[in-house]
């Protein structure tokens, strides 16, 4: 705030211009500024809705609206986030993950044990939840000198297990839980179809990991949180049952009665904490992809694609639109989701849209090394390619 003196008598105080505005302009900017921020963080939801939009002109409202939605997948898809943001709540994951590094004393030993970490934790948690929770673990143990060099690699291996790890489980990627359901898919065969690719995986990054150095490293965390047990063993009851869910072992609407009231009781923030944005775009996605499936041409041009190579396909359409809404889409224009599921899986390596999960690691690496976002883009696309490479080749005569 500036002072002028005009006279002795006489002073004029400049207000700097933002305060000068009336409160109701202030609240506008506010609202604009939250909505921006909710389309930065939220743009696959904001896509997803635009092209649900448009589906709509070409295929407007009627009745068939109601069976493009797979309410057993947003059900179950529910239980789980909310479930695992308990679990996070109470810090399981965090001390977990640093009882199992604390024993690790290189380099090499520790970049490995924290990609094998999020691969497994995405069979069980999900790719995204996978490394939200470990990510920041990874940047922590790498933060002793000299070590942060490691982290491009550690934070770009991470992504790909999570991205793979999470195959291998109805419920380990949104996709997988979409296809299981909406194809009815056996337990017995889901594992059968996704054992090649899993196995290749594991070879691959395992054999990735040996590139780094052996070099000395001290605990960079001292001090944890110890376990809530008593909310822990409650929370692993809340998880087993919506494994239940997944495995139709229980009805999907039963896990609602279960999860909410419970968490309503123990831990309100995590209802709060649920991927709604992840929810909201797969029912955009739903009526997309059903609007689409409605319309002779598309029908007509997808179908042939599908019926020459489902899965160079599949894969080749997440490189485009991400592989959650390559599922939803694809499985409106084919029967064989043996090929589709391990496309829209091995398909989540390659570009950095090619999956959420990517983008998550992605701003987060940026908000640690800005400077070196370049560098991680070229070790990023780099790494992904080539495991997209190895598993399609792999895969080609296999899955067709």
């Amino acid at each position: 705030m500036d002072t002028v003196h005009l006279t002795p008598s006489t002073t004029v105080v400049l207000v700097p211009q933002h305060e000068r505005r009336p409160d109701k302009y202030r609240s506008a900017h506010k609202v604009l500024s939250d909505i921006a921020a909710f389309c930065k963080k939220n743009v696959v939801l904001i896509v997803a809705t635009v092209a649900a939009a448009i589906s709509c002109v070409f295929v407007p409202p009627d009745a068939a609206y109601a069976d493009y939605f797979d309410w057993k997948t947003l059900v179950s898809l529910f239980c789980m986030l909310a479930v695992v943001a308990a679990l996070r709540n109470i810090m399981f994951f965090r001390i977990l993950a640093h009882n199992i590094i604390k024993v690790f004393k290189t380099t090499r030993a520790s970049v490995t044990a924290l990609v094998f970490i999020t691969y497994i934790a995405s069979m069980l948690i999900a790719n995204d939840m996978a490394l939200i929770t470990f990510l920041p673990l990874g940047m922590f143990v790498l933060a002793a000198e000299d070590k942060h060099k490691y982290m491009p690699f550690t934070f770009v291996m991470q992504t790909i297990a999570a991205n793979l790890g999470g195959m291998i489980t109805p419920f380990g990627n949104p996709q997988n839980l979409y296809l299981y359901n909406n194809f009815d898919i056996p337990t017995g065969e889901f594992f059968k179809i996704m054992a090649i690719p899993t196995a290749i995986s594991l070879v691959l990054i395992a054999l990735c990991c040996l590139f780094v150095k052996k070099e000395p490293l001290e605990e960079t965390e001292k001090n944890i949180a110890k376990l809530n047990w008593k909310k822990a063993l409650v929370y692993f009851v809340m998880f087993a049952y919506a494994i239940a869910i997944v495995f139709r072992a229980v009805p999907f609407w039963s896990g609602l009665i279960v999860v909410v009231p419970l968490l309503l009781v123990m831990d309100r923030k995590a209802l709060r904490d649920v991927d709604y944005a992840l929810l909201l775009t797969f029912m955009m996605f739903f009526v997309f992809s059903g609007n689409l499936a409605r319309i002779p041409a598309v029908r007509e041009f997808f179908g042939n694609l599908l019926e020459k190579n489902t899965l160079v396909t599949g894969a080749l359409c997440c490189q485009f639109i991400s592989n959650v809404p390559s599922a939803i889409l694809l499985s409106g224009f084919t029967d064989n989701y043996a090929p589709l599921l391990v496309a829209v899986n091995i398909g989540g390596c390659g570009t950095l849209i090619s999956s959420l999960a990517s983008l998550i690691t992605f701003k987060q690496f940026c908000a640690i090394e800005p400077k070196k976002a370049g560098k991680y883009l070229i070790v990023y696309h780099g790494l992904s390619f080539f495991f997209l490479g190895v598993l399609l080749l792999c895969c080609f005569f296999i899955y067709r």
